[in-house]
């Protein structure tokens, strides 16, 4: 079972997010003092995105297959694998899946 938390953490965590909020913490501090009062199961998972949205995503982007798995250091078939659905993007490409979701491909140029 995890402690209380005390009203000075509890301060310090929602201070902490405000400046991250508006770019006054970088994500890394963000994440340490988090890591640190809250445990590493406090941290957000990457949301699972489903093959229509990795599609669409690519689409938008203007890539083909072959140039969004460079993006990503994968290989076309595991694209094209993630876009029909018979695989699941998982781990790293999660992650990285997801940056472009929110961020756009630019992220990664």
């Amino acid at each position: 079972m995890a402690k209380e938390l005390s009203d000075l953490t509890k301060a310090l965590l929602e201070t902490t997010e405000d400046m991250h909020r508006v770019g006054m913490v970088s994500d890394e501090t963000c994440r340490k003092i988090t890591v640190r009062h809250l445990g590493a199961d406090a941290l957000p998972n990457a949301t699972p995105i489903s093959p229509e949205e990795i599609r669409s995503m690519r689409e938008q982007a203007h890539l083909s297959q072959a140039a969004l798995a460079k993006y990503l250091n994968l290989t076309t078939g595991y694209i094209s694998q993630l876009e029909r659905g018979t695989k699941q993007a998982k781990g790293p490409a999660l992650v990285l899946l997801n940056v472009i979701r929110h961020k756009g491909i630019e992220v990664l140029q």
